[in-house]
C-alpha cells in the first residue's frame, strides 16, 4: 500500500527526513518578518462592479479626479474654524504636504463652508492623492512626518488611515493569538495524551507547518497579490489542522506500538490514521478550493492560504511525523504526567447505547437546537467592513467617530454619479440638462446636499454657469475652475449626493436604486459609485457566485466520501449534519456580532452588520474541517462493519474507538480558534468564534448524539452501495 510504503521510507531514513525538513524550515525563517510588508490590505472590492468601473471611467477621463483622499480633521477648544488664527494654524500644519509624491492637491475648509461642522466645532482639509484607496495607506507616514504640530488637535480620518491601522492591528492581533494558542493548546495535548513528550510532537509540526506556509506566502507575494488575512488565516488552520492530524496519528502509533515493534508500528500508523489523515485533508482541500471560484482578493487569499495549510500539515503528517515517531520510539509516552488508561471507551460505548435506544428522542430535539441557534441569520444584514471593525481606541476609528457626530452618518461615503454626455460638457444644453437633474437629485427629502459643476453655489443661475464654462481654460473664478477640473473632463462629470444615512443602512440603498432607475435628462448616460453601491455590488457579485461554489464543493465532498466510505446515504448524512452546524454559527454571527450582544464580553463595538464576506469564508473552511471529524469516526464504523456486518455494534465500536480522541482533536481546534476571539479586528474575532463555535457544536452534540442517531434510524441503509460499484469501490477502504 502506498501510505504503508511512505511510512517506512520515512522510518528508514529519519534522521535524513527529520533534517530536511528542518533545513527547509530554517531557510525560511529570515523572509518571516518581512512578509506582512508585502501584503495587500483591503480585498473587499472587483473590479467587475458596476462601482468599480465608474471609478475607474472618473479616473481616466477626468483630469483632476483624485481616486482617494485624506481627511485631516482640525479643532481646538476655544478657537473656531472662522477664526484667523485657526485658519493659519491649519495651514501652516499641512504646509508641507503638497511636495510629498501622489498628493495632487488639497481642498481647504475656506474655499467650502460645507467643510466646517454645522456647530462650529470641526472643520476638515481634504488631501487628494492620485492612488486608489488600499495603496494610498502607504504614503500615510510621510503625510504624517510632514504635518507640522501646532495648538491644533489633528485627526486623519479616510480610507488611507483605515488601511494603515488595519494593518497594524491585524499584525498585532496575529501575535497575541500564537502567544495564547500555544500554551493553551499545549495543556489541550497534555490532557488528552497525558505525556509532556506526546503532546509536544503535535506542537512541533504544526510550528513547522506554519513557519513553512507563511514563508510560502512571503514567496507568492513576489508572484500575485495577497491579503494581509492571508498571516491569520494562515496561523489558525496551520496550527489547528496540523496539531489535529498529529493527534490522530500519534494517538494511533501508541496504540499500534503495544502490539507491534518500531517500524511495524510506523508503518501501520501512516497505513491507516496517515490514510484517513490525507482523505481528511482531501476534504478540506475541496471546501477551502471553492474560495478560488470568487475574485475577492480577501477570499482568494484565504482559500490559498488554507491550501497551502492543508498541502504542508498532510506532507508533515505523512513524512515528517513518522520519522519523529521513529526517533522517539516508546519513549513518546516519557514525562508523563496524568494518568489514564489509553483504551478506555467505555463512555463513549455507553452513551452511544444510550442514543441508539432512542434516536428519535435524541435528534428532534438535537436538531430543534441547531436551527434555534441559527434562526438570527434570517435577519442578516451583508456589508463591506469599514473602520467600525477596528477598536475604538485606533486613531482611525476615532477620527471616524469624531466626523460623523460633527457632519452625521452620510457625509463620509457620499453616492458618486458619472454623467456621460453626447455634447461636450460645456455645451449649453448639457449645462441644462445637468443643472435639471441636480435639482431633481437635491429635492429627494433624503438627500442633504449635491455637489457638482452646477451646484457650486446657490445664488449662480442656470445663465450664469453657461456663461462661466463657456470656456473652461478661462474660467474667471479660481475655486470654479478648481471645481471644474475636478469633476468634468470633456464629456464625462461627476455629481456627489450626501445622505444623512449610513452607507450600509436601508435608507443609503433606497436612494441608491431610485438614482440608478432615474433618467438623468436628454444626452446624459449615468454610473454609479461612492460607498453604498460599493457595498451593494460587492454583496451582489459575491452571493451571485456563491451557489455554483457550494454546490461545487458539496457535490466534490460527495464523491470523495462516497468513494471513502462506500456508501450512497453516509456522504449525504454527513453534509446535512454539516448544514445544520453551520447553520448554528451563522446565527452566532448574527446574533453576537450584528446584533451585538456580549459586545462587552467580547471587548468590541456592535457592527450592525455582518461583514459580506464572513459566511461564504466560514463555509469553505468548516465544510471540509468538519468533514474531517465524519471521515475519522465513520472510517471507524465502517471498520467494523466489515468485520461484524451489526450496525448497532459498528456505530458503538466506531464511536468508542475514536470518540476521545476526536474530541481531544476538537477541543485543540477550538482552542487555537478561540485565541483568535482576542483580536482587535472585529473581522478576525468574528471568525474565530464562528469557526470555535461550529467544531464545538459538530464535535459534541453533532457527533456525539446526532451521528449515532441517525446511524441507528438509517439502519442496514448506512452500508449501501450498487453491487457493481462495490468491488472497485474496495480499494479505496481506510481505517485509522
Amino acid at each position: 500500500m502506498v501510505f504503508e510504503r511512505i511510512g517506512r521510507f520515512s522510518f528508514r531514513y529519519r534522521w535524513f527526513v527529520l533534517a530536511l525538513w528542518l533545513v527547509v524550515v530554517l531557510a525560511v525563517l529570515p523572509t518571516l518578518p518581512r512578509a506582512t510588508g508585502r501584503l495587500e490590505v483591503g480585498g473587499f472590492s472587483s473590479p467587475h462592479t458596476e462601482a468599480a468601473r465608474t471609478r475607474e471611467l472618473l479616473r481616466e477621463r477626468i483630469p483632476g479626479y483624485s481616486p482617494s483622499s485624506l481627511l485631516v480633521l482640525f479643532s481646538h477648544p476655544t478657537l473656531s474654524p472662522s477664526d484667523p488664527a485657526f485658519v493659519e494654524q491649519a495651514q501652516r500644519a499641512l504646509s508641507a504636504v503638497p511636495s510629498i509624491p501622489h498628493v495632487t492637491g488639497i481642498r481647504w475648509f475656506t474655499e467650502n463652508p460645507s467643510q466646517i461642522a454645522p456647530d462650529g466645532s470641526l472643520a476638515y482639509a481634504v488631501i487628494e492623492l492620485d492612488l486608489q484607496p488600499e495603496e494610498a495607506q502607504r504614503v500615510l507616514d510621510e503625510i504624517q512626518e510632514a504635518i507640522i504640530r501646532t495648538d491644533l488637535q489633528v485627526q486623519l480620518a479616510g480610507a488611507p488611515a483605515f488601511y494603515a491601522d488595519l494593518e497594524r492591528v491585524t499584525e498585532r492581533d496575529l501575535r497575541r493569538a500564537e502567544l495564547i494558542a500555544f500554551p493553551f493548546a499545549l495543556a489541550a495535548l497534555l490532557f488528552v495524551f497525558g505525556s509532556a513528550v506526546a503532546a509536544a510532537v503535535p506542537l512541533f509540526i504544526g510550528g513547522v507547518t506554519v513557519a513553512l506556509v507563511l514563508g510560502i506566502v512571503y514567496g507568492l507575494t513576489h508572484l500575485t497579490e495577497l491579503s494581509i488575512f492571508t498571516l491569520n488565516v494562515a496561523s489558525l488552520l496551520g496550527l489547528g489542522l496540523s496539531i489535529d492530524y498529529s493527534l490522530f496519528l500519534v494517538s494511533r502509533f501508541r496504540e499500534e506500538l503495544a502490539s507491534h515493534d518500531l517500524a511495524d508500528a510506523v508503518a501501520r500508523t501512516t497505513a491507516t490514521a496517515g490514510r484517513a489523515v490525507f482523505f481528511s485533508g482531501l476534504t478540506v482541500l475541496i471546501g477551502l478550493s471553492g474560495l478560488g471560484f470568487f475574485e475577492f482578493l480577501f477570499m482568494r487569499s484565504v482559500g490559498i492560504a488554507g491550501m497551502l495549510v492543508v498541502l504542508v500539515a498532510v506532507s508533515a503528517s505523512l513524512t515528517l511525523l513518522p520519522a519523529v515517531l521513529g526517533i522517539l520510539g516508546r519513549r513518546i509516552d516519557a514525562l508523563r504526567v496524568i494518568r489514564r488508561d489509553t483504551e478506555t471507551g467505555r463512555f463513549w460505548h455507553w452513551i452511544t447505547e444510550f442514543v441508539m435506544q432512542r434516536p428519535w428522542q435524541v435528534a428532534l430535539p438535537v436538531v430543534a437546537l441547531l436551527v434555534l441557534l441559527g434562526l438570527p441569520f434570517r435577519h442578516v444584514e451583508l456589508s463591506s467592513p469599514d473602520a467600525t471593525i477596528l477598536p475604538t481606541s485606533t486613531p482611525s476609528r476615532q477620527a471616524l467617530e469624531t466626523f460623523r457626530r460633527a457632519f452625521g452618518d452620510g457625509e463620509l461615503s457620499p453616492i458618486v454619479i458619472a454623467v456621460e454626455t453626447e455634447r461636450p460638457v460645456n455645451d449649453p444644453q448639457t449645462l441644462a440638462a445637468l443643472y435639471d437633474f441636480t435639482r431633481r437629485l437635491a429635492a429627494d427629502p433624503r438627500v442633504t446636499k449635491v455637489t457638482s459643476i452646477v451646484t457650486i453655489d446657490p445664488r449662480i443661475s442656470l445663465a450664469q454657469y453657461q456663461l462661466l464654462y463657456a470656456d473652461p481654460e478661462r474660467i474667471p473664478e479660481p475655486l470654479l475652475q478648481r471645481v471644474y477640473r475636478e469633476l468634468a473632463g470633456d464629456h464625462l462629470t461627476a455629481i456627489y449626493v450626501y445622505t444623512d444615512a449610513l452607507p450600509a443602512s436601508d435608507r443609503a440603498k433606497a436612494l441608491l436604486h431610485d438614482i440608478r432607475a432615474m433618467d438623468p435628462g436628454p444626452g446624459l448616460k449615468l454610473w454609479v459609485d461612492g460607498g453604498t453601491a460599493e457595498i451593494v455590488d460587492v454583496v451582489d457579485r459575491m452571493y451571485s457566485e456563491f451557489p455554483l461554489a457550494a454546490s461545487t464543493v458539496i457535490l466534490a465532498t460527495y464523491i470523495v466520501l462516497f468513494l471513502l466510505l462506500r456508501s450512497v446515504f453516509l456522504p449525504l448524512k454527513a453534509i446535512i449534519l454539516n448544514v445544520l452546524s453551520l447553520t448554528a454559527s451563522y446565527g452566532a454571527l448574527v446574533f453576537v456580532f450584528q446584533e451585538g450582544h456580549f459586545s462587552s464580553l467580547l471587548r468590541f463595538s456592535p457592527l450592525g452588520f455582518t461583514e459580506a464576506s464572513l459566511p461564504i469564508v466560514m463555509f469553505c473552511i468548516l465544510f471540509g474541517v468538519s468533514m474531517d471529524y465524519e471521515v475519522f469516526l465513520l472510517s471507524r464504523m465502517r471498520e467494523s462493519w466489515d468485520q461484524t456486518q451489526d450496525n448497532r455494534l459498528a456505530v458503538a465500536t466506531g464511536l468508542a474507538r475514536s470518540g476521545r480522541i476526536i474530541t481531544g482533536a476538537a477541543l485543540i481546534l477550538v482552542v487555537v480558534a478561540a485565541a483568535f476571539v482576542t483580536a482587535d479586528v472585529v473581522l478576525i474575532k468574528a471568525l474565530g468564534l464562528g469557526i470555535a463555535l461550529a467544531i464545538a457544536l459538530d464535535a459534541s452534540i453533532v457527533r456525539t448524539l446526532l451521528v449515532p442517531a441517525t446511524m441507528r434510524l438509517l439502519g442496514q441503509w448506512n452500508w449501501w452501495v450498487p453491487r457493481r460499484l462495490a468491488r472497485t469501490l474496495d480499494t479505496v477502504r481506510i481505517g485509522h
